[in-house]
């Protein structure tokens, strides 16, 4: 064990030094995007426009998504199937908070119900409802209700010592419960249409440019700033006992290790992450439904870190990234083979990229080292004959 230790301390060093200039590119890369939109007039060749960033900042929401469900499938071996349940739930927070504030400028012109709730004949606000016109409360339930709900699921399955594919399905029995429960008019979150026609959020326009570069920006800051939590957290102690878990449980366990108790931690500290990835997500998109608890959506984040790199943390925001452009393109221009084609990339990544894409360039980077090196002690041979 302490061999594994030592050798994952190493190598954990070199994926830290990778992930750190992929990051510092990636926040380069958007801070650069958003001076474009903001400095150069529309019709420019430099200029950014509004939808390319909005489209940009989804993009960088689904790659907080990625890195936090990395951070228990690729360190602490835990598959869940329903990580997209955290993210919807986030989700769903803010988008109460924006339905809150359209206030009378809605359809029915109600300054206390959203418009789904009048056309339903409600009479008064939910009391779940309570709080939301404030985005404080709003920022705080998208953190606490996904990380509530992965404490309670996480205890009751790890205490069982529920692992494996069985965790995976019960996860994913999770979410598909949740969207059944939220596709229901009389749960008060809109059914099968959601929450949609956002208005304003902290004041400002939801639509206006200002406001695009601020979300993007924050997805950018975000997604910045979880990387090097989860960073921190898999290069401490946890990180070892986290990996020491995937591999080998038994013996962790028996070594002393409250093994729940670390699995615990991990996966709410996921969930916080996925629910802060849903609340940016929602103003940038303009609505939320039931769609975002889909098992099929969790399955597609799992074939992002798949693609990226399982257990680097930076190769699942970079499959993420890809996957999501991706799927943009190839929708608009394959649209009727687009899902085959996803499926397809996911079965070649298993059985010829196992380690996604920064496996691979991992292994192309160390064989150009390796041929430079074994060519240096050759040209200094030959230049001692001479």
């Amino acid at each position: 064990m302490k061999n594994k230790f030592n050798w994952l301390s190493s190598g954990g060093h070199q994926t830290s030094v990778a992930g750190t200039y992929v990051m510092l590119i990636i926040l380069g890369v958007g801070l650069i995007l958003a001076l474009c939109n903001l400095i150069f007039a529309e019709g420019s060749a430099l200029h950014v426009s509004s939808y390319t960033l909005a489209l940009f900042g989804k993009y960088l929401c689904f790659a907080l998504l990625a890195l936090s469900l990395d951070l228990i499938w690729g360190y602490a071996g835990i598959l869940s199937l329903g990580h997209s349940a955290f993210f919807a739930l986030g989700g769903y927070a803010m988008g109460m908070y924006l339905m809150r504030q359209i206030g009378d400028r809605g359809v029915y012109g109600n300054p206390d119900l959203p418009d789904f709730m009048v056309f339903l004949n409600w009479q008064e606000l939910p009391w779940f409802w309570m709080g939301f016109d404030n985005f404080g409360f709003a920022m705080i339930m998208a953190l606490a209700v996904p990380g509530l709900l992965a404490f309670l699921f996480g205890w009751l399955a790890f205490r069982s010592r529920v692992t494996g594919v069985y965790f995976s399905i019960i996860t994913q029995a999770m979410t598909f419960a949740l969207m059944n429960a939220f596709f229901r008019n009389e749960m008060g979150f809109g059914g099968n249409n959601g929450l949609t026609d956002f208005k304003e959020i902290l004041g400002f326009d939801v639509q206006s440019d200002g406001v695009t570069v601020a979300l993007f920006v924050a997805s950018l800051i975000s997604l910045f700033a979880a990387y090097f939590l989860c960073r921190w957290i898999v290069n401490a102690k946890a990180g070892n006992v986290l990996v020491a878990v995937r591999d080998a449980e038994s013996r962790t366990r028996f070594l002393g290790y409250r093994v729940e108790h670390f699995k615990l931690f991990v996966f709410v500290v996921a969930a916080l992450i996925a629910g802060l990835s849903g609340a940016l997500y929602v103003p940038q998109v303009g609505i939320i439904n039931p769609g975002e608890f889909s098992p099929l959506f969790s399955i597609e984040v799992v074939i992002w870190v798949a693609v990226g790199g399982r257990g680097t943390l930076y190769g699942a925001v970079i499959g993420a990234l890809v996957v999501s452009y991706a799927k943009t393109y190839f929708t608009g221009a394959f649209a009727e083979v687009w899902l085959f084609m996803l499926g397809g990339l996911f079965v070649v990544v298993t059985l010829y990229m196992p380690k996604g894409i920064v496996g691979v360039a991992g292994q192309w980077i160390g064989a150009r080292t390796n041929r430079r090196a074994q060519q240096q002690p050759q040209a200094a041979v030959g230049d001692s004959d001479e």
